[in-house]
């Protein structure tokens, strides 16, 4: 048999200008490794950290602009519907019992409110929180406790089937769409009351 022509794979000459590897340099290797790690470690998390400002920044200026975009018609479009609210207010907060309560936006009249909860994208779990809140109405905001109160979703988005959830659970369903918004129920729609 012919000897092989292929090139053998050269292995480190361990008597190189560096010296043999011992223990100690193999341990100070792995240290100056975990010390790169940890200093990479920390850039990521910092820029995580700065991500999620971003993105909370980014989803609070958006909701912003929804909550403005949906205020702006709110009076007209629960007007055509025989709710003749007159003033609205954004962003009501306040903390009864222990518990912080916002509302988005609430529209007003002599004997009814109606208190938006407005999401950039709604999905099935805001619908229930929000539900929850409205059972609390009264309670945390009694100068309203003898009015009639309804409750109305708006989004420019949804989770398949959430606006529909809404209108089952009594809401108002209200899209918000280009320069405008405009409630989605059907025109027999009949609000539950809170």
């Amino acid at each position: 048999m012919a000897p092989s022509s292929k090139p053998k794979p050269s292995i480190p000459d361990q008597n190189s200008h560096d010296g043999p590897l011992s223990f100690e340099k193999v341990w100070l290797m792995f240290q100056e490794t975990d010390k790169k790690f940890k200093e990479t470690d920390k850039k990521f998390q910092e820029t995580d950290k700065k991500l999620n400002q971003l993105e909370r920044l980014f989803t609070s200026q958006w909701g912003k602009l929804v909550e403005s975009l949906v205020e702006g018609d709110i009076i007209t479009i629960l007007n055509q519907r025989g709710i003749e609210v007159t003033d609205t207010i954004k962003r009501r907060k306040g903390r009864r019992d222990g518990i912080d309560y916002e509302f988005d936006i609430i529209a007003i009249n002599g004997s009814e409110i109606v208190i938006v909860e407005v999401k950039t994208t709604l999905r099935p779990e805001d619908i229930r929180n929000f539900l929850k809140k409205l059972k609390q109405a009264k309670n945390w905001m009694p100068e309203y406790a003898e009015k009639r109160i309804y409750g109305a979703v708006a989004f420019i988005s949804e989770d398949a089937g959430t606006a529909e959830m809404a209108d089952k659970k009594g809401l108002f369903v209200i899209r918000a769409t280009g320069d405008s918004a405009s409630i989605v129920n059907e025109d027999s729609f009949a609000p539950k009351v809170w």
